[in-house]
């Protein structure tokens, strides 16, 4: 059902090292974290759970690639898994072979739009992914070109526009130091809270800060209605969390194929940026965390999205699955699925953009929901209870994650109240009530009023100011923020902290450090606001902890790793520059610094006592979670 019965026959390919080969799976059931495993491929029946086939058949088939991979380990003369290109830069995937390129200026080797899944149309719509069918006489493909990218939608802000993109969407890239072996190996998972964006952001830069030493693969899955539509009737006859799932099953597809690009399979780090951080979290809580490191060893995670989570039955979920079936042209009741799999594309993409734009001020229409299989919690409670798998953790967020999401326009407290209503449409007025006694501030938003950063440890704190934002305004700004991204992030520190697992966290502060902004330093392309020293220095954190598990970087500070008795956060930050007025994108005016004169300022800070007290706001936000959900 979900293709992983071509995983055993074509995985060979993967190791022609020693001969090392995949047996196809063996009749009868075993158990792998917790989930009963069939070990031999299904075939697609009714009444069948295919959200619990796929997980069972990627638990199955990751597992017998690890106790093959570890078997070739054992037989190589150097007591490695000899993990190399081969020098036409030609891969064979059982299902397709592709052909590199080379680039001598950079020093790398590409492979971009490389299918890892069947294409998800027509009858595929909300099934899981699955291999492609294997090409008659396997002709060799170029791969020096980006597949195309998922149909998109921006959230719901007045004015943003209808953007299209394909449903066959489900292709990696990867970028590797030419003659790479036996390289840890980076994965990207795009963010666009589960509702745009792509995996076309260059590597090059990133890989050649840290010596040429690891491998970088970036994926893309299914976004909005096509990735995270949910109802009881779609749990039934397909998957719920079907981007969430691709996004497993392109890990699965690295675990098998990345040692032909050099890269090392039993050194994986997985990454992401807002909803891309936040499915890192939901990898690390995958089967209730009971995958440990089969899948990945690390996880870096950059202002974790957590709006709500329901469970995918729900009264919410249910009434999107609705929406989305009436504006498509399809009915309320009977096989509103089949309906939906049987509508032409650009019906449903403007659908999915309708629906969204429907929306609460910020929200997308779709996101992840509890599946009782990958997702089986909410993650306030799950990472509380430490269940998560991989073993290190770099997590962090921006000084300034809320103003994108919240209305430009709040200026007294009665604003913020209403606001709060619909932030939190679950929450009691009581509870409501709560969180503004937990954000002290009184004073008017100012147009005129003075607006600069806060240090963090004295004097005015961000519920009160910032370089964007004063008065109620900010305070607004700073809940969402807090809610939503920073507090995750702590809770997700906290999770990694035990005998056999550790965590960092960071606070990117470089003016004005909003939503997104930090992507462009350890990636780029680099905006003037950042200068040399820092966007160095954040590449190299990043380098450092895919190579060696720690992010600490020479010449700065020794980062402490994260304690929930005595928690401390590295913030990262910079000094000097020529100041200039930037213009948001919501239109206000703020403060940033270009060159010359800009140097890295890093140091460490307590977490608890951060910005007025931001750790016992982050437990007061973690009583609330239940009630969100988050």
């Amino acid at each position: 059902m979900a293709g992983f019965k071509w995983i055993a026959s074509r995985v060979a390919t993967g190791l022609l090292l020693s001969g090392a080969c995949l047996a196809m799976p063996t009749p009868g059931v075993s158990t792998t974290a917790g989930v009963p495993v069939a070990r031999s491929a299904s075939i697609e029946q009714p009444n069948v759970d295919f959200q619990l086939q796929f997980v069972q058949e990627l638990i199955a088939n990751a597992t017998e690639a690890e106790e093959s991979q570890l078997g070739a380990k054992k037989r190589s003369l150097l007591g490695s898994l000899l993990c190399n290109q081969a020098s036409d830069l030609v891969v064979n995937l059982g299902y397709a072979k592709y052909q590199g390129y080379s680039n001598s200026a950079t020093g790398l080797n590409y492979w971009k739009g490389i299918r890892y899944a069947a294409p998800p149309i027509g009858d595929l719509r909300w099934k899981a992914p699955r291999f492609p069918t294997p090409e008659s006489g396997l002709p060799v493909r170029h791969a020096d070109s980006f597949g195309p990218a998922c149909p998109q939608a921006y959230p719901a802000v007045p004015g943003v526009p209808f953007i299209p993109g394909n449903e066959d969407c489900l292709f990696l890239n990867v970028y590797a130091p030419a003659g790479a072996s036996n390289l840890p190996v980076l994965v990207w998972i795009h963010g666009g809270g589960y509702g745009f964006g792509d995996g076309t952001l260059d590597m090059t830069d990133i890989i050649n800060a840290n010596n040429k030493g690891f491998v970088v693969v970036s994926i893309q899955y299914r976004l909005g209605a096509f990735g995270f539509l949910a109802s009881k009737e779609l749990r039934e006859n397909g998957v719920v969390n079907a981007g969430i799932l691709d996004q497993a099953f392109a890990l699965a597809w690295i675990k098998l194929y990345v040692c032909q690009f050099g890269g090392d399979p039993f050194s994986v780090t997985i990454s992401g940026e807002s909803a891309g951080a936040s499915s890192v979290m939901y990898h690390g809580l995958a089967v209730d965390g009971g995958l440990g490191s089969l899948l990945f060893d690390k996880s870096i995670a950059a202002s974790p999205y957590l709006p709500f989570q329901y469970k995918f039955d729900a009264s919410v979920p249910t009434s999107k699955y609705y929406a989305f079936s009436t504006a498509s042209g399809c009915p309320s009741t009977g096989d509103v699925l089949g309906c939906l799999r049987g509508k032409d594309t650009a019906v449903l993409q403007q659908a999915n953009f309708d629906v969204t734009q429907a929306s609460t001020y910020g929200y997308w229409a779709f996101y992840p929901v509890t599946d009782n299989v990958y997702i089986t919690s909410l993650p306030s409670g799950q990472l509380t209870g430490k269940r998560v798998n991989g073993k290190k953790l770099l997590v962090g967020a921006n000084a300034n994650e809320g103003p994108l999401f919240v209305p430009p326009a709040i200026n007294t407290e009665a604003d913020v109240a209403w606001w709060l209503t619909q932030e939190f449409p679950n929450l009691s007025s009581t509870q409501l009530n709560s969180i503004l006694a937990a954000n002290p501030n009184s004073a008017p938003t100012g147009p005129t009023a003075p607006r600069f950063e806060t240090n963090g440890l004295t004097g005015p704190n961000a519920m009160q100011v910032s370089g964007g934002a004063n008065g109620q305004q900010q305070r607004a700004n700073n809940i969402h923020a807090e809610a939503t991204f920073v507090c995750p992030a702590y809770w997700m520190a906290d999770a990694y902290t035990s005998n056999t697992k550790s965590a960092y966290l960071y606070q990117w502060s470089v003016p004005f450090a909003w939503h997104g902004t930090d992507v462009a330093a350890y990636f780029g392309p680099v905006t003037e606001n950042l200068g040399n020293d820092i966007v160095l220095a954040f590449r190299k954190i990043w380098g450092n902890f895919v190579t060696t598990g720690n992010p600490s970087v020479s010449n700065t500070v020794t980062w402490p790793v994260w304690s929930e008795s005595s928690p401390k956060l590295v913030n990262l930050n910079q000094t000097g520059g020529v100041e200039y007025n930037f213009t948001t994108q919501w239109g206000v005016p703020v403060k940033q610094y270009k060159a010359p004169g800009q140097q890295a300022a890093i140091s460490i800070a307590p977490a608890d006592t951060w910005e007025g007290g931001r750790g016992s706001r982050c437990d007061f936000y973690l009583g609330l979670a239940p009630s969100i959900p988050a």
